[in-house]
């Protein structure tokens, strides 16, 4: 396989948590750029199925399949629905899964795909290129439930403010580009001192909404936990606080380690459902010190795993 346009964040780490085997089966659930899958291949004799939304990914990921001798295979699809997606490969069962989870840098260096505040373009940050776009949501969302989104999935305390002064521009015009909406955020968000741009959180907030991020983060993990054979590892890396929260509070309740009244009083034997996740590591591994120089993308980068146990998934019949 070609060397990837971009290097995946903590790439090592994820392939050393996954510890690619000969003969084992993979699934890189975020394709991408191909950065993860190339890795998994050359670490083992192994098989790699690969799955994206974006049909750039997709093109990208078809062009390489003959080159792999049968060993990789791509599929078009939302990894939420990857024990689906398998199942029609005729696959039950996989040794290990790889996420990284959020926007591509690809995607965000296009910007006629308007992910960007940075460089203009339309206002779309569609990662599948079908649904309400960005500019759909900006201009016909109540002003109450944009505030909303904006604050939920952007963490923006201003939120009120940049939800008012949207509403009021486009009541002259309808929003249709990046730049129009990065400028009137910038006129309401003060710069920060660390330089980040006043536009960053309200466009996360939108990209979030848009794609439906989240739900679909919670749902592939399901899905892992479904697909995942006894033994198997799941590796997620996250860039940000609210997708972190969610990978962490499902490993931790799949784990068994969710918080106890008393750490002092042990567990009654028999309470709660049997884990299905023994995590790898208690604490989220970050990059090194020499990556996040080399990539600012991967300064807030943190990488999770846990193995699966041979415990039924959460809601499977017995």
């Amino acid at each position: 396989m070609t060397p990837a346009p971009h290097i995946p964040v903590l790439l090592a780490e994820v392939i050393r948590a996954l510890s690619p085997r000969d003969g084992g089966s993979y699934v890189d659930g975020t394709f991408g750029a191909g950065g993860y899958t190339s890795a998994i291949l050359a670490a083992s004799s192994c098989r790699v199925w690969a799955i994206d939304r974006d049909p750039t990914a997709v093109a990208r990921g078809r062009s390489l399949e003959q080159s792999q001798g049968g060993r990789f295979a791509m599929i078009e699809g939302r990894f939420g629905d990857m024990d689906a997606l398998l199942r029609q490969q005729g696959v039950n069962q996989v040794d290990g899964i790889a996420l990284d989870i959020g926007v591509s840098s690809m995607q965000i260096d296009q910007a006629e795909r308007g992910f960007s505040f940075a460089k203009d373009g339309p206002l779309d940050m569609r990662m599948e290129a079908k649904g309400p776009s960005a500019a759909d949501m900006v201009n016909d969302t109540p002003e109450g439930e944009l505030a909303d989104i904006i604050y939920r999935y952007g963490e923006e305390r201003l939120s009120r403010r940049v939800a008012k002064a949207i509403v009021e521009a486009r009541r002259a015009r309808r929003f249709e580009r990046t730049g129009e909406l990065a400028e009137v955020i910038r006129r309401v968000v003060p710069r920060s001192g660390d330089g980040i741009d006043p536009a960053t959180r309200t466009f996360q907030a939108l990209r979030i909404a848009v794609n439906d991020e989240l739900g679909e983060l919670e749902r592939g993990l399901e899905a892992a936990e479904r697909l995942l054979a006894p033994g198997g590892i799941l590796a997620v890396v996250t860039f940000h606080s609210l997708e972190d929260r969610v990978v962490k509070g499902f490993l931790k309740v799949r784990s068994g380690e969710a918080a106890r009244p008393s750490r002092h009083v042990p567990q009654a034997q028999g309470a709660g459902p049997v884990p299905t996740f023994t995590l790898q590591t208690r604490k989220a591994i970050a990059p090194t010190a020499e990556e996040a120089r080399a990539n600012p993308r991967a300064r807030s980068a943190k990488l999770r795993s846990a193995i699966r146990t041979d415990a039924p998934a959460r809601g499977a019949a017995s």
